[in-house]
């Protein structure tokens, strides 16, 4: 037990992000671990080991500009491959924004579902839709989570009513 609880500690601290916040560290933390409360799991990056490497990308969402931060994952590495891209997105119980990728995203190593926390980037498979979670959506399957949105762009996000068309692209500081 002391070896596997060493090992999992390992694994958690090489997955930390520059910024504190959990990286992916192949699905071994749940949103109920020390340090890590209040966050959904990271997402597993499938049966490689996880590189802990984030990309930073910016949402536009008409004149307003938010970054966010990718996870290392299959998924992750999807969506970044597919950018820059346009996304009409409708609003969803007042929780999310979604719209349609035009591609697929990879779910290897994804769990069944997830739940979201706000301010995290999301793909909902079933739909093939990229989803800005900005009010509290419990558990759902076919939810993954990709990368959370940085600062308080939730809270911005959240006080634009109905449909947007948001752009996405790598960030560049």
């Amino acid at each position: 037990m002391g070896v596997a609880l060493s090992a999992l500690l390992g694994l958690s601290l090489s997955g930390c992000g520059v910024n504190g916040q959990s990286g992916d560290i192949g699905g071994a933390t749940s949103a109920t671990s020390p340090g890590n409360a209040g966050r959904a799991t990271a997402p597993p990056s499938g049966t490689t080991a996880p590189r802990g490497e984030q990309m930073k990308i910016q949402i536009t969402i008409n004149d307003q500009r938010f970054q966010a931060t990718i996870f290392e994952s299959a998924a992750g590495r999807d969506l970044l491959a597919q950018l820059p891209l346009t996304v009409n997105m409708i609003d969803h119980g007042a929780v999310e924004k979604t719209g349609p990728l035009p591609a697929p995203l990879s779910l290897s190593g994804q769990p069944d579902g997830a739940d979201p926390d706000v301010g995290d980037v999301g793909y909902y498979a079933p739909g093939n839709d990229l989803v800005l979670y900005y009010g509290d959506q419990s558990y759902y399957p076919g939810i993954v989570i990709i990368g959370r949105i940085d600062g308080d762009a939730a809270s911005r996000i959240a006080d634009l009513d109905g449909a947007v068309t948001v752009t996405v692209k790598p960030f560049a500081a």
